[in-house]
């Protein structure tokens, strides 16, 4: 019956700890700024189906999906060709295929044989080695050639495409420190998004609708740019518009052929030069020493930092950037370069992302269902409360005090780990009430029984309790094993409920084994009763 010191420091402060977490919800942002920093300050998130928030259906386009890699394999085809010494002429995309002609018919056999080594293997599902080729190749009379994807490559493009798509938006929206948002793919090419307190929807489709693809070209200043806006662009380049609103060049020609990739860079954050808002960013080991190449060899000339088709900036290489960094500059106000760096952090979209469905949140049906909620809470505990007391006397009321710390301590934790409570998570709570005071009429039945048997009152709670311990300790972690698979395979409402259930596990499992027991023997120590009021 005697506790050690530092169990009860132990007990003590871990109600305490409770408490503190719990408390950053009762007081306004003005008080807890004021706060020191050591004391916690997160508080509980509340869903979108509590506070309101964005709702957004987005569908991957499957069009661009194809024609990227109908583009790509263009430049493949090319090359191919070319280290062969083929003539061809009119190679391009036309429709859902690459197409074009030979110059000398003769060499067919010759085309065919280089196109077949661009042909791989597609991936099989499982183990093993795939069967499919991804391009079907057709040649017809007077050389000509259409090359297209297979049914099962335009599959497997797509696929590919959704998942990538997922986990960019879901980095997007976690780069903005939005907390638990709901990222889950729905159906096979559409991505459901949900993001709480979030009020205009605006805002993330204006972070979700970039592709991000930033990619570094050399700027031709011997072509016209009048020529070129009459469609007389020289053979292996493109004219971009320029996003940059300074008075400069509102179009540059530039070579197609990408020098540096997006997907070489590894970090990138907003920062200031000279007082106005740029974008720093910082390559791996490959980008580092392409970039250091590309300014060796082009000093003096411009080099076009060019996002999804458009020039951001287009510097002049004024000495070899060997460091594998460098600046972003542009008409950017802070907010917009904090965005183009948590755009590129988060990676490029490999498909432009269309809003099948959209619609904001609004917090009145979350208000009634707080409400709701927070009245089922309260008829629930005050019965579970009354019933303890009036049917286990003096031990109810004790059992009561460890259930208002169990939630105290279940609310404390939410709050210390920032999660977010739903509509399930509220029934979650109220369940996780109901189990708690399961552990006390368990605990409390087998004190009473031990003292039916004879046991001095001293003996029965010693008894009660640790024979109890297991039968609690199995119900709790199959429960918790429960809890665990649901938050595993679950998601949205499922994932709410899981997490409210798996912490009011822990708590429980505190509050109605080592908490009571310390109520319990502090009662005892204090009356020495000849008899328990049980």
């Amino acid at each position: 019956m005697q506790m050690s010191r530092w169990k009860v420091w132990l007990v003590l402060g871990v109600c305490l700890a409770g408490l503190l977490s719990l408390l950053p919800n009762f007081l306004s942002q003005q008080t807890l700024d004021r706060l020191p920093d050591f004391l916690p300050k997160n508080r509980i998130v509340l869903g979108l189906d509590l506070q309101g928030g964005s709702h957004l259906l987005l569908e991957v386009e499957h069009g661009a999906v194809i024609n990227d890699r109908l583009e790509s394999l263009v430049n493949e085809v090319r090359g191919a060709l070319r280290s062969a010494g083929i003539g061809y002429r009119g190679l391009g995309v036309q429709g859902q295929a690459v197409s074009f002609s030979l110059t000398d018919p003769g060499q067919l056999d010759e085309a065919r044989a280089q196109l077949a080594d661009l042909n791989p293997l597609l991936p099989a599902a499982g183990f093993g080695t795939g069967s499919t080729r991804e391009l079907a190749i057709e040649a017809g009379e007077g050389g000509r050639f259409a090359v297209r994807l297979t049914e099962e490559a335009r599959e497997q493009r797509l696929i590919s495409a959704v998942t990538q798509s997922l986990e960019v938006v879901r980095r997007r929206i976690d780069e903005l420190g939005t907390r638990e948002a709901v990222v889950q793919r729905q159906g096979a090419d559409r991505i459901l998004v949900q993001v709480p307190g979030e009020r205009d929807p605006e805002n993330i489709k204006r972070l979700l609708g970039k592709t991000a693809r930033l990619t570094f070209h050399m700027v031709n200043l011997g072509a016209s740019l009048d020529e070129a806006l009459q469609g007389r662009v020289p053979a292996g380049y493109m004219l971009l518009e320029s996003a940059e609103d300074t008075g400069g060049p509102q179009h540059y020609v530039v070579k197609r052929q990408v020098e540096v990739s997006g997907e070489n860079l590894v970090d990138a954050q907003p920062t200031f030069q000279q007082g106005e808002p740029v974008v720093s960013f910082r390559f791996d080991n490959l980008g580092a020493r392409k970039f250091g190449k590309i300014t060796q060899e082009h000093t003096g000339e411009l080099f076009a930092i060019v996002l999804d088709d458009k020039v951001i900036s287009a510097p002049r290489i004024r000495e070899p950037i060997l460091g594998g960094s460098g600046i972003i500059s542009g008409s950017f106000t802070a907010e917009s370069a904090n965005e183009l760096a948590v755009l590129l952090r988060a990676g490029a979209l490999p498909a432009p992302l269309e809003v099948v469905e959209e619609r904001s949140v609004g917090p009145d049906l979350g208000a009634d269902s707080i409400r709701a909620g927070a009245i089922a809470s309260i008829v629930a505990v005050v019965l579970v409360v009354v019933f303890m007391a009036a049917y286990y006397g003096t031990f109810g009321l004790l059992a009561d005090v460890a259930l208002l710390a169990n939630l105290v301590l279940l609310l404390g934790a939410m709050s210390f780990l920032g999660a977010t409570l739903t509509l399930p998570g509220i029934a979650g709570i109220v369940l996780t009430m109901g189990m708690a005071v399961d552990s006390n009429v368990l605990i409390f039945e087998r004190i009473h029984e031990e003292s039916r048997l004879g046991r001095t009152p001293l003996g029965a709670i010693n008894t009660g309790f640790d024979e109890a311990l297991r039968a609690i300790i199995d119900a709790n972690l199959t429960t918790l094993i429960a809890g665990a698979v649901l938050f595993h395979f679950g998601t949205g409402p499922v994932r709410g409920f899981a997490v409210t259930l798996v912490i009011g596990v822990l708590t429980t499992m505190f509050s109605a084994v080592t908490l009571s027991r310390f109520l319990v023997t502090g009662w005892y120590r204090r009356r020495r009763p000849a008899t328990l009021p049980i």
